[in-house]
């Protein structure tokens, strides 16, 4: 009979690790959390000093009974929950749970779910650390007020079903900014003009790039002045005025953090947040691997540390040094990334293999074509992270035509150090091997030709959920283990949609955010949220109490939450009558809001139940066929205007048209931040917004 328990998480971990322990223990999953607050009330009462009140989660009885029976038998109790706060807040809820205050109970960690690992954890075992309990507890508390305060807010101003959340809601702002950034940005013209010379020794044209003239840069704004500049170096003579040689090295990356994996996996996989965590969580786990058995073949996913063991530096020093050469490996450990919104958590090492020499070839026929493509990502960042810096040989020419200057540069990699094995997704290294060996200073150039182009600036990028994770991360809002669920409840929530791996507001996550930035400013505000992480970690590492931070948290809350529901009981919130007959009844439509934003109902349900799409004109004529146009939305919610004839009429705007033509050519114009835009592609005239 068994004499020890192990309690893990997920019923994958059990497999894995009851390999690896004798008989004499017993391994069970607790399925995650045991207890939680209640669904049906808000579980912590102000009146009580924020005492919470935690119940069993329904459906978790008979497992709760099945553990409490084992946890009888067994001398020693092992909580062997994830190593984070999480996990150690899911240990300390199974403590209270199971009743185990008077039983021999430890709590072990492992970073990576092996043998060693395991087996080396139950010799330091330690008891729960109440830092880490009382800073989930604190997170798991201000949220459930957030959301249980402000949710029948939205219920009462918007729709019912719709929720806020503490990090979700300042998520779902970023994205609204940008979206405002993108609408108001004016694009401005730039020219670019590049001169393709020829030069003694070198067999095609060097592409020399106009910089600017005698007293430094340049910028072309202009057609006129882009003629100006060719008409004149047209008759000068090219030279070379200075040529320098030097050498530059790239350092090798980092390993990888919870959000640098999620956003490389979004950019080089096209990965969801979600699906890469769901992914790393199954390589962590455990898989079963042809003659070794089910093992955990990289180590925990949520991390924001880049720290490496000194036994996985030895490991990977003495794989490269075999494999690629011991001028490629490391002999310096990496930096820890630094940030300065918060503490780094360095309990936790990088995402890294458990085994450099499990390569993805060795272990591709036991991983799925997802896991596979992962485990290579996190594989090579890894093993490049243990190399040397790739070395170039750089060449920089100097040109002057006239008053102007020129420039030529070029590279030739001499060492490619980390990059034999990895390159980043977003690296623009053009590493064209050129080197400009015969170019000499006061060498003459023949102009062969002129290649002047007009560009536009762009406007920001639409949020990716990889940059969203990235700004999330910079801003210091949220952790390792919240960035995929809070993208994932803003996408489910249908406040934002996800089309070509952008993310665009919805009409109902507009909706969301006004109310949220009018009434509750502070839970939006991206300082407020940031400086309430750094609280959470003052918690962990026991400086602060962490009723100390919910009281201090609940009273602004409160008045804010009170605030809006006597504002929203001064008005009436009725549904707004449409001027659409229901062609069932003939009552007149009104607008209700759905999970797809707004739509046409029958005043008279439940007796009638006729609904029609809602067409919102926008009192402004179609330039195509005269009709109106409206307000519609893709597929999946994203809004755009286009004309009531839908189909049969080509006109389509992602900027809402403004009734003023423009001064050039008499097309529609479009509001852009402070001024007008022509919506014409070929004239793209500004003009004053009229007063």
């Amino acid at each position: 009979m068994a004499k020890y328990l192990v309690i893990v998480e997920s019923p994958a971990k059990v497999k894995t690790i009851k390999k690896f322990l004798g008989p004499n223990y017993e391994v069970m999953a607790s399925m995650g959390h045991v207890r939680d607050l209640p669904k049906s009330q808000i579980g912590v009462s102000p009146d009580n000093d924020f005492d919470p009140k935690y119940i069993t989660i329904r459906g978790k009885g008979d497992l709760i009974a099945s553990l409490r029976k084992e946890a009888k038998k067994a001398e020693k109790i092992y909580l062997a929950t994830d190593p984070d706060r999480e996990g150690e807040a899911i240990s300390w809820h199974l403590l209270y749970a199971l009743k185990l205050e008077d039983k021999k109970v430890y709590r072990i960690t492992f970073n990576e779910i092996t043998k060693n690992a395991v087996k080396e954890s139950l010799k330091h075992p330690r008891e729960i650390d109440m830092g880490l309990v009382d800073a989930q507890q604190a997170r798991r508390v201000l949220d459930r007020m957030v959301g249980y305060g402000i949710s029948p807010v939205l219920w009462a101003k918007v729709k019912r079903g719709l929720s806020a959340g503490r990090v979700q809601s300042v998520a779902l702002r970023m994205i609204c900014d940008r979206e405002d950034e993108v609408a108001a940005f004016i694009p401005e013209e730039y020219w670019t003009v590049d001169a393709l010379l020829g030069a003694k020794g070198e067999k095609k044209p060097l592409t020399a790039h106009f910089t600017g003239d005698e007293e430094g840069k340049i910028a072309i704004s202009s057609e006129k002045e882009k003629d100006q500049i060719t008409d004149y170096i047209k008759k000068e003579k090219f030279e070379i005025l200075e040529v320098k040689k030097g050498e530059r090295t790239r350092k090798s990356p980092l390993p990888f953090t919870t959000s640098t994996l999620q956003q490389e996996a979004g950019k080089v996989l096209n990965f969801s947040t979600q699906k890469t965590m769901r992914l790393a969580q199954q390589l962590y786990e455990g898989i079963d691997i042809k003659g070794e058995g089910t093992i955990g073949i990289i180590t925990y996913l949520r991390t924001d540390s880049t720290r490496i063991s000194d036994e996985a530096v030895t490991a990977a020093k003495e794989y490269i040094t075999n494999v690629y050469g011991s001028e490629y490996a490391a002999t310096s450990v990496p930096e820890q990334k630094a940030r300065s919104s918060k503490k780094i958590q360095d309990a936790h090492e990088a995402i890294r293999p458990t085994d450099i020499s499990r390569t993805p070839a060795s272990v591709k026929d036991s991983l799925s074509r997802d896991q596979l493509r992962l485990y290579t990502l996190i594989w090579n960042r890894y093993t490049a992270c243990r190399m040397n810096p790739a070395k170039f040989e750089t060449t920089q020419v100097k040109i002057g035509a006239g008053k102007y200057r020129f420039s030529v540069s070029a590279s030739k990699r001499v060492f490619d150090g980390f990059m034999k094995v990895y390159t980043e997704s977003d690296d623009k290294e053009k590493d064209d091997n050129i080197v400009l060996t015969d170019l000499q200073k006061g060498m003459p150039l023949t102009l062969k030709d002129i290649d002047a182009r007009q560009h536009f600036t762009q406007a920001p990028p639409h949020y990716t959920e990889s940059s969203l994770v990235k700004a999330l991360e910079e801003q210091g809002i949220g952790r390792p283990s919240t960035y995929a669920p809070t993208i994932t409840t803003i996408i489910a929530r249908r406040y934002v949609v996800k089309e070509d791996r952008n993310l665009f507001v919805t009409e109902m996550g507009e909706a969301v955010n006004k109310i949220m930035k009018e009434a509750f400013p502070s839970i939006v505000d991206l300082r407020f949220t940031a400086n309430l992480e750094m609280l959470l970690d003052n918690v962990e590492e026991g400086e602060i109490e962490w009723k100390t931070i919910v009281r201090n948290f609940y009273p602004d809350l409160a008045e804010a939450v009170k605030k809006a529901e006597d504002e929203l009981a001064k008005v009436e919130i009725k549904d707004e009558v449409s001027d659409v007959k229901c062609d069932v009844c003939g009552r007149m439509m009104v607008i209700k809001y759905g999970p797809h934003g707004k739509f046409l109902a029958c005043p008279g349900f439940p007796e009638c139940r006729n609904t029609k799409p809602y067409l919102e004109k926008i009192g402004i004529k179609c330039p195509v066929c005269g009709k109106d146009i409206v307000i519609r939305k893709t597929k999946k919610g994203r809004i755009f205007y286009g004309c009531e004839s839908g189909a049969d009429c080509t006109f389509m705007s992602w900027q809402k048209p403004v009734d003023v033509k423009c001064e050039k050519c008499g097309s529609l114009m479009v509001r852009k931040g402070n001024k007008l835009m022509c919506m014409n592609e070929e004239c793209k005239h500004l003009q004053e917004m009229p007063k």
